[in-house]
């Protein structure tokens, strides 16, 4: 039995519960194989907009309880669980059983991690999806309508029951396709080109390096990779910092913006940080910007009208004799 789901926007995973609802959910990345048609590369460590794929894919799956990573051990921008499978190499079914071996939860998102492009509201729209219907998965579509199983959410104890099942059958996961784990399940389909998008050749990852630098995305791009080097993961307006970065540079002077940015960054961290205290004190900067260049506009307005030398109220001419 298959269902369809009409999409949202593409890659933003518009519609109805776009982010991850209060129930608790792990996930599985799958970080192995070999990479053959890019040349045997550490995909997985390839970067994307500064990023590297997996981290990228980390960040998209911040919301679960625990994380399992099926790979090699590695430095990633935030803890997970690694895992490998048995024996090694033996393909997606075999690292997907190994790492469910470390999940608890009743539901597990399980990615691939060469996605550039999904995002954290994508994976919830998968498990809102999935806590709302009867089946086993929710699963994203590429442009051509194929499934992608490493881009889904599934109830974790079917998953297992089928992983057995397979075991039984073919004497072990080692060498099976993925299709034969879909096959046996009751899967909801959600079409997704955007989020959908893998990166299995270098002409991939120039698309996906390519998209992130055009207009309208590169700006949240740099934002989450500099939080991702600096190991920040706090979520602001970045409008309301590039508007009072826009008024400091305009009413103030143009260095005033970074380091007025900067000045903001600085007095929240003292504030005990979070969006909210970001988001005070640049209101209070962009108040005092406001002030600054309502005083430099009258100023600039009483100086193309004056006629008199600009002197104080109470001063008067030196009229000594020797005076010049």
């Amino acid at each position: 039995m298959t269902a369809y789901e009409l999409p949202g926007e593409p890659g933003t995973g518009s519609g109805p519960a776009q982010r991850p609802g209060p129930a608790v959910y792990d996930a599985v990345v799958l970080a192995g194989g070999a990479a053959r048609r890019l040349g045997g590369a550490d995909k997985p460590g390839v970067r994307v907009g500064g990023r590297a794929l997996l981290d990228r894919v980390l960040a998209a799956c911040a919301g679960a309880r625990g994380t399992v990573v099926v790979a090699a051990p590695r430095p990633t921008a935030r803890p997970v669980t690694w895992a490998h499978e048995d024996p090694p190499g033996g393909g997606p079914l075999a690292a997907l059983d190994a790492g469910l071996r470390h999940t608890t939860a009743e539901h597990v998102v399980v990615l691939s991690a060469d996605l550039p492009f999904l995002e954290e509201r994508t994976v919830g729209r998968l498990l809102s999806t999935l806590r709302t219907s009867t089946a086993d998965g929710v699963l994203l579509t590429d442009p051509e309508g194929r499934d992608q199983p490493l881009v889904a959410a599934y109830a974790a104890p079917r998953l297992r029951e089928v992983l057995a099942l397979l075991t039984d059958r073919h004497e072990g996961l080692a060498g099976l396709p993925l299709r034969r784990l879909i096959a046996e399940l009751n899967l909801t389909r959600v079409s997704d080109p955007v989020a959908s998008f893998d990166c299995d050749t270098w002409d991939d990852i120039a698309t996906a390096r390519a998209r992130i630098r055009e207009h309208g995305h590169v700006l949240d791009e740099w934002i989450s990779a500099v939080k991702d080097d600096l190991g920040i993961d706090l979520d602001v307006d970045t409008r309301l910092l590039l508007d009072l970065a826009r008024d400091a540079a305009h009413g103030v002077d143009r260095p005033a913006a970074p380091l007025t940015t900067f000045l903001v960054g600085y007095a929240a961290a003292r504030a005990g940080g979070g969006p909210e205290a970001v988001a005070e004190a640049a209101r209070k900067a962009e108040a005092l910007a406001a002030r600054w260049a309502e005083e430099s506009a009258a100023e600039a307005q009483t100086s193309g009208t004056r006629t008199e030398p600009d002197v104080a109220p109470d001063a008067t001419p030196d009229t000594r004799p020797d005076a010049g």
